[in-house]
């Protein structure tokens, strides 16, 4: 008796999965053809969870601009066979890989000299709170 792979029994949870990716592929499609080429191309991921459509990018500046074509989403995916989603909840993705992005960008920590002058000004302010918070920015940006 030939050796066979795991894959190859048949597996109903496997194919429920299956079943729920190419689902969430086909709606993904659908909400990339309403969508404008420059906001598609932002969108990642979708999922519909009862009656909410949940829809996930890489940005809060493109999660701004998708919200404008709400109507538009809820409609086609209204067209399908499932029930209707009544709406639409945009999620970021924080940790998504931007290949245009090179490299992280370094904060920029003003000169030893301004920090010093933070500092020296800070002890001149008769506000307490307002003469904490620019010691504490001193000593963060002296540590950075």
């Amino acid at each position: 008796m030939p050796f066979q792979t795991a894959a190859s029994f048949p597996n109903r949870l496997l194919a429920q999965y299956s079943s729920q990716l190419e689902q969430q592929q086909r709606m993904l499609d659908r909400i990339r053809g309403v969508l404008p080429p420059p906001l598609s191309r932002h969108v990642f991921h979708c999922v519909k969870n009862d009656k909410k459509l949940l829809i996930y990018t890489d940005s809060a500046a493109w999660a701004s601009q998708i919200r404008f074509y709400n109507n538009d989403l809820l409609t086609a995916i209204a067209s399908t066979d499932e029930p209707a989603a009544e709406s639409l909840q945009i999620r970021i993705l924080a940790d998504r890989f931007d290949p245009e992005k090179k490299s992280i960008e370094k904060p920029h920590v003003p000169s030893p000299e301004n920090i010093l002058l933070i500092r020296n000004h800070s002890e001149n302010i008769a506000d307490e709170e307002l003469k904490r918070a620019l010691q504490k920015l001193s000593a963060t940006l002296a540590r950075l």
